[in-house]
């Protein structure tokens, strides 16, 4: 590996083309970098430096030798900042995954807020849906789960809180047959027409859907956002977040339907394991453990 000032001659000479002006840049004197330059050609047994023309310039083997050399510098340069950057507590990099039915522009102002720290630690944000999101936990995919549905499973040395209640109303488009059924649906009508699910996106574990009846037809898709455009376009039925569709229920682009068997809010959780110790993981749960802004991820954006 080179020095720094092994560098800045290489540099110097690429730059300014001559050994006299490169001595000027350096501030030294011509004979110490003509005794540099040429010591360099002998630790490496190449000629570095083309002294046959007007202008000094590097040879191929010179270039070459500045540009590997400066990213090796580089890389040594943000080796060094990491670990600085983990000696002071803060983890190399923080994966995340938020379960799907939170949308991702509700976590902007947070990473924002956690960018102006300038801890130097690496995010990665990702989506699962329903038990994926356990399972990237479990199989140590990830560092922190945000927004994961029904209860803890069992797993070592988990660790979770309450993110929150989320609400969900049964909602068809008002061109489907169900948007003029009177009273209370039932479960017998509602399993003669296919169910919009957003599909489970679990490696290893059996897919989970909720309010889906025996041998009713479903369609998966692959976001809350697909299910709330499908359902609008009546291509099927289902529960919704009541805050993502407030615009198209007033617009009455869905209806809200009552059933006979409502749907209980889903408990969302914040969850971690016990063996990840950093600063950055301490801070997400700092923030997400604030109910005023558990309350805006669940309620999230309404973008319609």
């Amino acid at each position: 590996m080179l020095s720094e000032d092994e560098l800045a001659l290489l540099e110097a000479i690429r730059v300014s083309g001559s050994l006299t002006r490169a001595a000027a840049l350096l501030g030294k004197a011509p004979s110490t970098v003509s005794h540099a330059a040429r010591q360099l050609e002998a630790r490496f047994d190449a000629l570095l430096f083309d002294r046959r023309r007007y202008r000094l310039q590097l040879t191929p083997a010179g270039h070459l030798l500045a540009q590997e050399a400066a990213r090796l510098m580089l890389d040594v340069s943000r080796l060094t900042r990491r670990v600085k950057q983990v000696a002071g507590g803060w983890e190399d990099r923080l994966w995340m995954v938020s379960d799907e039915i939170l949308e991702y522009e509700t976590l902007l102002p947070l990473i924002r807020s956690f960018d102006a720290l300038q801890s130097g630690v690496t995010l990665r944000i990702t989506h699962e849906v329903l038990n994926g999101t356990w399972e990237a936990l479990r199989d140590g995919r990830v560092d922190l789960i945000v927004g994961a549905t029904n209860e803890p499973p069992a797993m070592p040395k988990l660790r979770w809180f309450e993110l929150g209640a989320m609400e969900w109303i049964f909602a068809v488009s008002p061109r489907h047959p169900l948007a003029k059924a009177k009273g209370p649906l039932q479960q017998e009508q509602l399993a003669s027409y296919r169910a919009i699910v957003v599909a489970d996106s679990s490696r290893s574990i059996e897919g989970r859907g909720y309010g889906l009846l025996s041998g009713q037809a479903t369609l998966a898709v692959p976001s809350m956002r697909a299910k709330i455009l499908s359902q609008r376009d009546s291509l099927g039925v289902g529960w919704l977040p009541r805050h993502r569709v407030a615009s198209l229920l007033s617009r009455g682009e869905l209806v809200e339907k009552r059933v006979a068997e409502p749907r209980e809010p889903n408990i969302l959780y914040v969850a971690w394991r016990s063996d990840h110790q950093g600063r950055a993981l301490e801070w997400w749960l700092e923030q997400l453990g604030q109910p005023r802004l558990a309350k805006r991820l669940i309620q999230g954006i309404d973008p319609f």
